[in-house]
């Protein structure tokens, strides 16, 4: 399936590579901005700006992975660095809450919720830092990819209610000055022009009936966590399994006749046993079948979590070996919506 987008990305490839090649240029940093404070939690971002000369650039907002249980977004710090340094992308990358914080009460619409809010914060302040507020991309990889993914199709499900609501929707933790969850809905305020998914989890509704509230599922016990129902007391895949399919991007894919999708650059490890290959190409085969615009790419000799700093020895995978390949691909199809003509002679 050719899609109009894809014409560009052979010559934005190539310039990716060249510009790997070549030194990277400087970027200017600024840590620990504070967006939102839900429930006394004060939610950060590190905003990372490339040093080249111009006036504005793109922006790439980035959601870290960790089961929604474990990690900061200090772990996405040098895919942050990599992308603002060898691209020309002002780089958001994001915090938001965790299962186990506020004693262990957040549930994963309240996360959602942040991620929403998140990405309206960006939008609404990023000018102040060089970025293009109309020209956005999401990414995210793991739990962070289920995130991204959650932006795409339910970012127009937005009621000032939330999950309390009669037909449940999400209040975004920030809201633009004098905005409602309505108007931003209204004004479709979370579309954006492109999403990267990396190694996503997209079904929450299976993944709770098969143990994810458990104590079999290890980010509780790494997360400092009793294990619980992710949506709160009481509620189960059983008795609430419209809210469980309401976070999770499979059951909400539209048909691009309905609403039309940015393009989506979808990819995973070929070793991958969390979020296995077979889960990722189904997530991508219905995202075709409904006419949007995804494509796959799978990664060999790779396992989970190979966008994260450093090295994860339980995993056998390192950043500065595993993630470059994937990074100058995510630059290049980034590349090919953001700068279509740059490199063309």
């Amino acid at each position: 399936m050719k899609f109009s987008y894809l014409r560009n990305i052979c010559a934005a490839v190539m310039a990716s590579l060249l510009m790997t090649a070549a030194q990277a240029h400087p970027v200017k940093t600024y840590k620990n901005i504070q967006w939102a404070a839900p429930d006394n939690h004060s939610l950060t971002l590190d905003i990372y700006v490339p040093d080249t000369g111009k006036e504005s650039y793109p922006v790439l907002v980035i959601y870290h992975g960790g089961g929604w249980l474990i990690n900061t977004n200090v772990i996405m710090n040098s895919m942050s660095e990599y992308i603002a340094s060898h691209g020309e992308y002002v780089v958001a990358n994001m915090n938001y809450r965790l299962l186990g914080d506020n004693n262990n009460t957040v549930t994963i619409n309240q996360i959602v919720e942040d991620v929403f809010g998140g990405l309206l914060w960006v939008k609404d302040n990023i000018t102040q830092y060089k970025g293009d507020p109309k020209r956005v991309a999401v990414t995210g990889d793991s739990a962070g990819g289920h995130l991204t993914s959650m932006i795409l199709v339910s970012g127009r499900n937005l009621n000032s209610q939330g999950f309390e609501a009669e037909v449940p929707g999400f209040n975004p933790t920030y809201l633009p000055k004098g905005e409602t969850a309505e108007s931003v809905a209204a004004r479709d305020g979370l579309k954006v022009q492109a999403a990267v998914v990396s190694y996503g989890a997209f079904d929450l509704y299976q993944s709770a009936k098969h143990g994810f509230e458990s104590d079999s599922n290890i980010f509780w016990t790494l997360g400092n966590a009793k294990a619980r129902g992710i949506l709160g007391a009481g509620k189960n895949p059983d008795n609430a399994e419209a809210l469980y399919k309401a976070v999770s991007p499979i059951y909400n894919i539209p048909s691009a006749d309905e609403y039309k999708l940015p393009p989506q650059f979808h990819h995973v490890a070929e070793n991958d046993k969390v979020t296995t290959p077979e889960s990722i190409q189904r997530y991508v085969d219905l995202m075709n079948k409904a006419g949007q615009e995804a494509t796959l790419k799978v990664y060999p000799g790779r396992n989970h979590a190979f966008l994260d700093n450093g090295c994860t020895e339980v995993l056998q995978v390192c950043f500065d070996r595993d993630a470059p390949e994937a990074l100058n691909d995510i630059l290049a199809f980034l590349n090919g919506i953001f700068y279509p003509h740059a490199h063309k002679h």
